[in-house]
This record gives structure tokens, sequence and C-alpha cells, in this order.
């Protein structure tokens, strides 16, 4: 069972030394049951980002910020869209790899990553001029992963269940 994160990362496990991970690998996102996302692992990011086609932003009866996220995950087939409702913490300040502010909702959900199951946060914006339709930054890695830039997909062998 996941514990709700009091920071931006949460460690796996404190009495173990890092995975290492390649440049790119495979997570599954567990609350919103997606599996085998690829990502691209940006040592130069901070935070996280996550491709969404568009989003919508609904306040509830009780005040608080929701977004339903449009995501085309799969290059193939691009008119295919996963719609997912997802509590937003607030909207952030983010610059993009363009160099330019950006303003982004920031949401916070579980995924694994290999054995790993943790909470991370993530902005939402568009990112199809992109090549990887998530980056996992710093703050997503932090206490659980050494990153190896010279392989890709070290946790394959894990089981996504």
């Amino acid at each position: 069972m996941l514990e709700p994160s009091a920071s931006p990362h949460v460690a796996a496990s404190a009495n173990r030394p890092p995975f290492a991970i390649g440049w790119k690998e495979h997570l599954q996102f567990t609350e919103w049951n997606l599996r085998r996302i690829c990502v691209k692992i940006d040592t130069g990011a901070r935070t996280s980002a996550l491709d969404v086609v568009r989003y919508e932003l609904m306040e509830t009866a009780g005040g608080q910020l929701m977004a339903t996220l449009y995501l085309a995950l799969d290059r193939r087939h691009p008119g295919r869209f996963t719609r997912v409702h997802t509590p937003v913490l607030r909207t952030v300040l983010v610059r993009n790899s363009g160099g330019m502010r950006e303003e982004r909702p920031l949401v916070e959900t579980a995924v694994r990553i290999g054995p790993i199951q943790k909470r991370i946060r993530i902005t939402i914006t568009n990112r199809s001029s992109m090549r990887y339709r998530m980056i996992l930054g710093r703050e997503a890695l932090a206490n659980d992963f050494i990153v190896d830039v010279s392989r890709k997909y070290l946790l394959t062998n894990w089981t996504t269940e």
C-alpha cells in the first residue's frame, strides 16, 4: 500500500541502494490503470511532465480543482484517447524546453517503475512536438534510482502486475 506524500517525492525504501535505470524506461500509472508508458529519464528537468492532447479544469462543489486529461499515448493510433480524471494540486509556472515560461496544472499520482511503487508529481502539458510523451525528472527519481545514460530499459525484467 502506498503512503500519501508530504513532499514531491517519497522514497520507496530508505534501507537499500538505488536501482539502476536507463535513459528510457517503462512505467505504470497504477491509479489510472495505464501500463507500459514509455518515459524518457531527464535528469536536466526538475519536474516530470506528461503529454495531453487537451485537458479541462473544473472546480467541484467543495472547491477542489479537478482535471480531465485526454491522453494519446500510442503514436500508432493518435486518434485514440484515454480519458483520466484526477485532482489538481495547484497550477505552477514552469520553464519549458524552449525556455518559455508556461503555467501548468500539477497533479500527483501513484506510479510503478520496475519494482518501485511511489507517488510522484507531474505537470500537464502538450508535448506532441516532442519525441517522448512523458519525461521523468529529478524529483521523481530522488532516493530510488541512479541513471545509466548509456543504456535503456534496464527494468524490463520486472513484472508490471
